[in-house]
C-alpha cells in the first residue's frame, strides 16, 4: 500500500501548443481505489503515464509515501488496454517476466506464478500460448503479471474497454475480488460511469483538454462489493446521474471539430 500525492501537475505537448493536464492536485491514500473519467483526450493516460515517469512533465510534483517520483519505480505496475502478452511465451512465462527482470530466484518465481495462475482462476492454462486463450483470459494474465511483482500501486489504463460486455464485467469482480486480499492503492482510469462507481473508492471527473479536475465524488458504498449489490445501493443512481450530467456538459461544451465524450450511458 502506498499514498500518493500530486502538486500543481501541469503538462503539455508539441512545444505548448497543446496543454494537456493543468493545475493537478490529488491525493490518493494508501489501499484506496481512485477511478478517473472525463472526456477523450482530456489527460488520463497522459497522467497515468508521469505517475509512472513514462512521460515527464512539466511542472508539480508527484510523491509516494512522501518520496519525489524522478524514475521508474519497482513497486508500481501498469496494465494497459492491450494485454501485451508475449505472443512466444507461455501463460507461465508471462506471468514470469517481471520477477525474471528484478532477479528473484527460480523458487520465488514459481511460488508467484503458482499464487496468481490460482488467484485469477487460471490453473491448468499454465503452459498454454496467448493465442489459445480467450480476451478475457489474457486480460487476467496481463493483471496476474502486474500482480505478481507484489506492487504497492496499481495504474490501470482502460484494461477491459476491449472486452465484450459479460468479460467486462467479470473482470471487474475478479479485481474486487483480488483487491480484497491484495489491498493495494489504485489508480483505475476508464470510460464508463458504471465501471467507476463499481470500483471506486473515490471518482475523479475530468474537464476537456486541458485537462482540470471538475470534481471527485466518494463513493460511499461499502465493500466488500459485488456489481448486483452496488447496482442496488440507493448511491449508485445518485452518483451515476451527478457524473452523466457534468460529462454531458463536458460533450455541449466541445468546440466544433473536436470529439465527443464517449462515456458508457
Amino acid at each position: 500500500m502506498a499514498k500518493i500525492v500530486i502538486r500543481n501537475l501541469n503538462k503539455t505537448y508539441s512545444s505548448g501548443a497543446v496543454v494537456a493536464l493543468q493545475d493537478i492536485n490529488l491525493e490518493i491514500g494508501a489501499n484506496e481505489s481512485l477511478c478517473v473519467l472525463g472526456p477523450s483526450g482530456c489527460g488520463k493516460t497522459t497522467l497515468l503515464r508521469i505517475i509512472d515517469c513514462l512521460i515527464g512533465r512539466d511542472c508539480g510534483d508527484v510523491l509516494i509515501d512522501g518520496q519525489p517520483v524522478t524514475e521508474p519505480r519497482p513497486d508500481l505496475a501498469v496494465v494497459f488496454q492491450h494485454f501485451g502478452l508475449f505472443p512466444w511465451k507461455r501463460l507461465e512465462e508471462n506471468i514470469a517476466y517481471g520477477l525474471e527482470l528484478r532477479g528473484k530466484s527460480r523458487q520465488e518465481i514459481s511460488a508467484a506464478v503458482e499464487r496468481y495462475v490460482t488467484l485469477i482462476g487460471l490453473k491448468g492454462f499454465e503452459k498454454s500460448y496467448p493465442h489459445q486463450l480467450s480476451g478475457g483470459m489474457q486480460q487476467r494474465a496481463g493483471l496476474a503479471r502486474a500482480m505478481a511483482i507484489n506492487p504497492s500501486v496499481l495504474l490501470m489504463d482502460e484494461p477491459f474497454g476491449a472486452l465484450d460486455a459479460q468479460t467486462r464485467e467479470l473482470m471487474q469482480e475478479e479485481l474486487l475480488r483480488i483487491l480484497e486480499s491484495e489491498q493495494k492503492t489504485m489508480i483505475f482510469v476508464t470510460h464508463s460511469i458504471d465501471e467507476a462507481i463499481v470500483l471506486g473508492d473515490r471518482i475523479v471527473v475530468m474537464s476537456r483538454r486541458p485537462g482540470r479536475i471538475r470534481e471527485i465524488f466518494p463513493v460511499n458504498i461499502p465493500r466488500p462489493r459485488k456489481i448486483l449489490t452496488v447496482r442496488a445501493h440507493p448511491r449508485y443512481i445518485e452518483l451515476r446521474n451527478s457524473i452523466w450530467e457534468i460529462l454531458k456538459s463536458e460533450q455541449e461544451e466541445n468546440p466544433p471539430g473536436e470529439p465527443a465524450h464517449e462515456s458508457a450511458r
